[in-house]
């Protein structure tokens, strides 16, 4: 049996599936009669197994990730608290409540009562709460743990969706592919997926009805087609197949360390995309001429708690020291629509990717937002650091930006605290609006980089996330590009550096029309370097500009589509 998805990230796996479901308890107000020594052997069992798992999983993260073992050591000290317990086993003997509506009642009143702290601090143990006490009734109700943090053998990952926040936890050496039911190729996942180098396939229908844990797949993300139960002729043909396709990734990477230049030996920076000072990451710059995107989100994400201002200070300095003076640009907090924190509860929003996210969401939480400022300016010494804004709109909100970084440069100018002068100012063109103001915003800021992924998404009126839209989801859209035409003429008029950082950035195909229009800064994931450099080195400059030209004049995604397979192809590529 075959089921079909949409491949956003090329590869071959061959394994066991393992279904990510994560664990959601709905208790209900519930009691019992007669002797409760039962129900209190019931609770302590459930407390002694989450305990055990808990140290578990810290004997593994100290291995592989010993940061993240902090947040599991205060999940430990949480279901260790005397308090808490003598007040749980009070309500299971005195007024005779179910272990599990005991356990929800008393942690949801420690978290209410967490919650309402003026304390930031002791406000995000909150979330600690909650994660501890969906462990604790999932032992009671005898669920085994669905983890991807931490795996005990190689698996496919089969899964409704990927979050942002399980990407950040995820144990990648054990997973050797994933597939899910929603998501395309510029969501999260996909991003993720391409950064790390795993197979992907999205958007598959029914697949969660359809799999089972341990089932034998294969998952052939180079077609889009998922083999269920595969023979034994196909499992050594596919193995051959993965072996073809390593050893063309292999022969690819020779173009990893060239300069990225065209034909007739035009530069075009190309820079990557980043989420974390990961060993990996900083392993990885010394293919690339500067950072175009770092996601700070991440530092937020996978967390118990919010990131202090010394923890994002040595995270952003990590990556400049190691940057050695090129360009590093930080993409402040860019939380909302589909990227959530466990212990930062939005308000609910019908339309939450036009919503209260990213810089907004900083406008209305500006203590959070100067703390992250705080940190990237004292970095700043320590590098090239550009600070880039998302989902900006307007003048003011470009001004009101400026307005709060002179109020942090003042504080730390009366502390004493040092922060470069020459840092570099810019902002994230993704809104349409933005975009149609492009000569304006090239004169306030000192540069911009475009997130196609977004900026196709508002301009089309196309949620990115919802696979019934896929068809509607066109980032080849004359539209798309036109608009980038425009904004490029604007900002290289005005001698403004602009870059791409969206998923059109590492495009191979896409690269070509980019560079065509004057943009000579383009960032990806680091798997799409050697494709973009390999094919930029076939073309001239000439070239690319009749590319880009002619691609203005061609009325659909897919004419638009087929006309630069064509130009690559005729290449040899």
């Amino acid at each position: 049996m075959k089921l079909k998805g949409t491949n956003v990230s090329d590869g071959i796996a061959l394994g066991e599936v393992y279904i990510f479901t994560p664990f959601k308890a709905d208790v209900k107000e519930a009691y019992f009669e007669g002797s409760e020594a039962q129900y209190i052997v019931a609770y302590e069992r459930a407390k002694s197994d989450a305990l055990n798992e808990l140290i578990s999983i810290q004997d593994k993260m100290r291995k592989t990730d010993p940061e993240k073992v902090k947040i599991f050591v205060a999940h430990t000290d949480l279901l260790d608290d005397e308090d808490m317990d003598e007040e749980i086993i009070d309500l299971i003997t005195d007024e005779k409540y179910l272990p599990d509506f005991a356990i929800e009642t008393i942690f949801n009143q420690y978290k209410k009562m967490l919650a309402k702290s003026k304390n930031a601090l002791i406000r995000e143990r909150a979330a600690d709460m909650e994660d501890v006490k969906n462990r604790l009734l999932r032992n009671y109700y005898g669920i085994e743990e669905h983890n991807i943090s931490s795996l005990s053998a190689p698996v496919v990952l089969a899964c409704h969706d990927l979050l942002p926040s399980d990407t950040a936890t995820m144990d990648r050496k054990n997973i050797l592919g994933f597939m899910t039911e929603v998501g395309g190729p510029t969501s999260h996942s996909a991003i993720i997926a391409k950064s790390y180098g795993i197979p992907a396939i999205l958007g598959v229908c029914d697949l969660l009805s359809t799999v089972k844990n341990g089932q034998r797949v294969i998952l052939d993300a180079l077609k889009g087609e998922i083999i269920l139960d595969p023979t034994q002729k196909q499992s050594v043909e596919y193995a051959f197949k993965r072996t073809e396709f390593q050893k063309e990734r292999a022969d690819l990477l020779k173009y990893l360390d060239i300069e990225g230049k065209t034909k007739d030996g035009v530069h075009v920076d190309i820079g990557m995309n980043i989420g974390s000072a990961s060993i990996e990451n900083l392993k990885n710059l010394s293919h690339v001429d500067y950072v175009g995107l770092f996601r700070s989100e991440f530092l937020y994400m996978g967390k118990a708690s919010m990131p202090s201002e010394e923890t994002q200070f040595e995270e952003y300095k990590k990556v400049l020291m190691s940057s050695k003076g090129h360009i590093v640009t930080l993409r402040s907090l860019d939380i909302g629509g589909d990227k959530t924190l466990s212990y930062w509860k939005l308000p609910k929003e019908d339309n939450p990717f036009l919503g209260c996210r990213a810089i907004r969401l900083c406008f209305e939480n500006q203590e959070i937002f100067k703390t992250q400022l705080r940190a990237a300016l004292r970095a700043s010494v320590y590098g090239t650091l550009y600070l880039m804004f998302p989902m900006i709109e307007s003048l003011d909100d470009i001004r009101r930006v400026k307005a709060i970084i002179a109020e942090v440069k003042a504080d730390l100018d009366a502390q004493g605290i040092a922060y470069s002068d020459t840092m570099k100012t810019g902002v994230m063109i993704e809104i349409p609006s933005i975009a149609m103001i492009a000569d304006q915003v090239a004169k306030e800021v000192d540069f911009a980089s475009i997130g196609t992924n977004d900026l196709c998404q508002y301009l089309l009126a196309c949620d990115r996330m919802n696979q019934k839209l896929a068809p509607y989801y066109q980032q080849y859209h004359p539209a798309v590009f036109r608009l980038i035409d425009m904004v490029a003429k604007a900002f290289n008029a005005e001698g403004k550096s602009l870059s791409v950082c969206g998923e059109l950035g590492g495009d191979p195909r896409a690269s070509l029309v980019l560079a065509g229009m004057g943009i000579k800064k383009l960032s990806m994931n680091i798997s799409s370097v050697p494709r973009v450099k390999k094919g930029l080195s076939f073309f001239t400059m000439d070239e690319l500009k009749t590319i880009a030209t002619e691609v203005q004049t061609l009325g659909t995604h897919q004419e638009i589509g087929e006309y630069l397979s064509k130009q690559l192809a005729a290449k040899g590529i």
